[in-house]
């Protein structure tokens, strides 16, 4: 009886261990995955790119089933085939303010704004209590 209960302990004990070795196996493949995913963005914005999602999914339809073989080669690859994707490097990327954004701009706050960069400009201790007080007055 002993020898039918240990002999099931031991199937079970034998399945749970190629179900984790299955799962350990799958974890590995997918953190392979995601490291390769990984270099690729690190390159991707390295080169320059304005859109990397767009970027990414592009490169990952090429670089399928390859793994990270030439990394390099698809990035170049992309950018040459999709300029569009990538910045010049004169281009310089500014937020701008929106058109609601210039509305809610009030005159105090352009005030505020110019005693702070002459505060700053200058190091002077009058400038910058001129805009202490600016700013307690108006938040």
């Amino acid at each position: 009886m002993e020898d039918k209960q240990s002999a099931e302990n031991t199937e079970s004990l034998a399945a749970q261990l190629a179900e984790s070795n299955q799962r350990i196996t799958q974890m590995s493949r997918e953190l392979d995955e995601l490291q390769v995913e990984q270099r690729l963005a690190r390159k991707l914005v390295a080169t320059g790119v304005t859109d990397l999602e767009a970027a990414m999914l592009v490169a990952k339809a090429r670089m399928a089933g390859k793994g990270d073989a030439d990394l390099d080669g698809c990035v170049e690859q992309l950018r040459k085939e999709k300029s569009y994707l990538f910045g010049g490097s004169a281009q310089v990327l500014t937020s701008r303010k929106t058109a609601g954004a210039k509305d809610r701009t009030t005159p105090s706050q352009t005030a505020l704004e110019q005693a702070a960069r002459k505060a700053a400009r200058t190091g002077s201790r009058t400038d910058l209590q001129h805009y202490l007080k600016l700013r307690r007055s108006l938040l």
